[in-house]
């Protein structure tokens, strides 16, 4: 089987809720509404086709939606975008293109979770690796952020299967 159609084919799913109205707001079904624990994470991804005039938008919205990760592909971010990537109680892991214009990773992790940058791959694949460790030493988990561009070759491909075992 070849393995660019497995990982990056696209697929469109579409889903309606057919049950009853009844059946969704069943009193019953409260207590798995309730048992929602506070260990769990909020995440945001988006693909940003140049964060350069997207910065307040992204603030505002992390400030009210409350946010741990926030994913960004397509930063189109350089070294000349420095001062212009933090951002107030998170901490930034990039990896901007290399050689060529667009493209680009970014993940703001709260600076409050105990993370540490795992990359140590190759510039050719726009992948960035990050562990959050667990309370108590329990449970890390390793977060990533990809992006692919459509024209990208086989090799490089490969290149992004051994970063993603090597990651997990």
């Amino acid at each position: 089987m070849d393995t660019r159609k497995k990982f990056f084919t696209m697929r469109v799913i579409r889903h309606w809720n057919r049950l009853p109205r009844e059946v969704v707001n069943a009193p019953s079904l409260e207590v798995f509404k309730e048992t929602r624990t506070t260990a769990q994470l909020k995440c945001l991804y988006t693909n940003a086709r140049s964060m350069g005039n997207k910065r307040e938008e992204l603030e505002a919205i992390v400030h009210q939606e409350n946010y741990d990760i926030i994913a960004i592909t397509e930063t189109w971010w350089d070294d000349s975008h420095n001062w212009s990537a933090t951002m107030d109680g998170y901490e930034i892991f990039r990896r901007d293109r290399q050689g060529r214009r667009g493209g680009g990773v970014a993940l703001y992790v709260r600076e409050c979770l105990d993370s540490l940058e795992l990359n140590d791959g190759d510039d050719r694949v726009e992948c960035l690796w990050v562990r959050i460790r667990g309370k108590a030493k329990k449970a890390d988990i390793v977060v990533g952020i990809c992006y692919r561009p459509p024209n990208q070759d086989e090799a490089t491909d490969e290149l992004f299967y051994k970063q993603l075992g090597e990651a997990s």
